[in-house]
């Protein structure tokens, strides 16, 4: 991410070349290893105070590196070493745009307006977010049993089990209240939980969901059938605002299995 980041206007630890003098070469292959190797007007003394200090074990004089954290001890480093010269420090918290060229760095330009722009719809985005936030959780979990059956006055009853984890994610307590929505929702009934509920702040609350039906939804002779429907659970107390939907599916039994429990 580093390389795509930075251009020549990034501020960053940066060796002056100009002024210090070649120590490494473009291929990063050590040109200078005592200071009688650098030309009479170069400042850098070769004392490798900037390389002592840095916590990364890198060379600042070989130009930007990946390893480079801009602590900037390199900067301190060699600034009191320069001091002694009455020269400023060798290495600069600058831009290569105004070390290497003389131009002054632009801190407004397109790169830096792009990522401003991007910055702030993620910031945008996580807002919006936060405020859609459900104000209830609810877990839905399918039993392990696909159905049960039983011959009721006559009549198939079929039912679906689920466990319920709900918690109250409000600072106050609430009455809770499950039901059914969707196609089928008047064919298909609740008869557990039966009743409202409470629920104390942060608590979480496991319940056994029944759902039954003594209708006939369908007769596939191949399979059994998947019905979809939307389980809603919300606070009696504030319906409007404290309300939360989960997909579910209940499984009626395929033909032959309704009709061996029904002779």
């Amino acid at each position: 991410m580093q390389s795509v980041l930075y251009d020549d206007d990034t501020i960053m630890a940066i060796y002056d070349n100009g002024r210090g003098g070649q120590i490494y070469d473009e291929a990063h292959a050590k040109l200078v290893t005592k200071e009688s190797q650098l030309a009479p007007d170069d400042l850098c003394t070769t004392c490798e105070s900037c390389v002592t200090v840095c916590p990364t074990h890198i060379d600042i004089r070989k130009g930007l590196q990946l390893e480079c954290i801009n602590c900037l001890e390199c900067v301190d480093a060699c600034t009191t070493v320069m001091a002694k010269f009455n020269e400023p420090s060798l290495v600069n918290w600058s831009s290569t745009q105004q070390i290497n060229k003389g131009i002054k760095t632009h801190f407004l330009r397109p790169k830096i307006i792009g990522y401003g722009v991007l910055l702030l719809g993620l910031f945008i985005s996580l807002i919006v977010m936060g405020a859609e936030k459900e104000l209830m959780l609810m877990n839905v979990n399918k039993d392990s049993r696909l159905y049960d059956l039983e011959k009721v006055d006559g009549k198939l009853l079929v039912e679906n089990s689920y466990n319920l984890l709900l918690q109250n994610t409000q600072n106050e307590v609430h009455k809770y209240y499950v039901a059914v929505e969707g196609e089928n929702a008047d064919k298909i009934k609740i008869s557990k939980p039966s009743h409202i509920f409470t629920i104390k702040p942060g608590e979480q609350k496991k319940k056994s969901l029944v759902l039954y039906t003594t209708d006939m939804l369908a007769e596939d002779a191949r399979k059994d059938t998947m019905i979809h429907l939307k389980l809603k659970a919300y606070a009696v107390d504030a319906n409007d605002t404290i309300v939360i939907y989960r997909d579910i599916r209940f499984t009626y039994p395929r033909k032959d299995i309704v009709d061996s429990h029904m002779k």
